[in-house]
């Protein structure tokens, strides 16, 4: 297989910042600065995407600090987006409006149950079958 950019940046990660003796003050710092920025994102995000769907804004942030946790306790991945998405936004607005917020709750526990089970099962190799233009205009999307 090739050595891609992106495999050799992995590796470089993986080589400076993950050393042998555990963690360092330079790993301590960047993650601590990386936390902040997403904070600092995620509010209006999830304030805005309460919006959007049509539930209080304190329920966006509830959610939006629930899933950073989970993530942090479970382990995430580099790249790995774990927040709400414009995409979700959009499609919670009818459910909402057709039975209550009520029901909001249990979608968003079944999509998480599925991507446990999309997970387990290795799901994710077919993301391959998608082309990769497609990919990065969803993504920036």
């Amino acid at each position: 297989m090739k050595n891609t950019t992106i495999a050799t940046f992995a590796k470089s990660l993986g080589n400076d910042y993950l050393l042998k003796e555990g963690a360092s003050f330079s790993l301590f710092r960047i993650e601590i600065l990386s936390g902040l920025t997403v904070a600092l994102a995620l509010v209006p995000e999830a304030i805005a995407f309460a919006f959007v769907a049509g539930v209080a804004p304190l329920s966006g942030l509830y959610a939006a600090f629930l899933v950073g946790l989970i993530t942090a306790l479970i382990g995430g991945r580099p790249g790995m987006i774990s927040v709400a998405t414009g995409a979700l936004a959009v499609v919670m607005v009818s459910l909402v409006i057709d039975h209550g917020s009520q029901y909001l709750f249990a979608t968003v526990v079944l999509m998480g149950v599925i991507q446990i089970l999309a997970g387990i099962f290795k799901l994710g190799k077919f993301i391959r079958m998608v082309p990769q233009p497609v990919r990065m205009g969803f993504v920036n999307g």
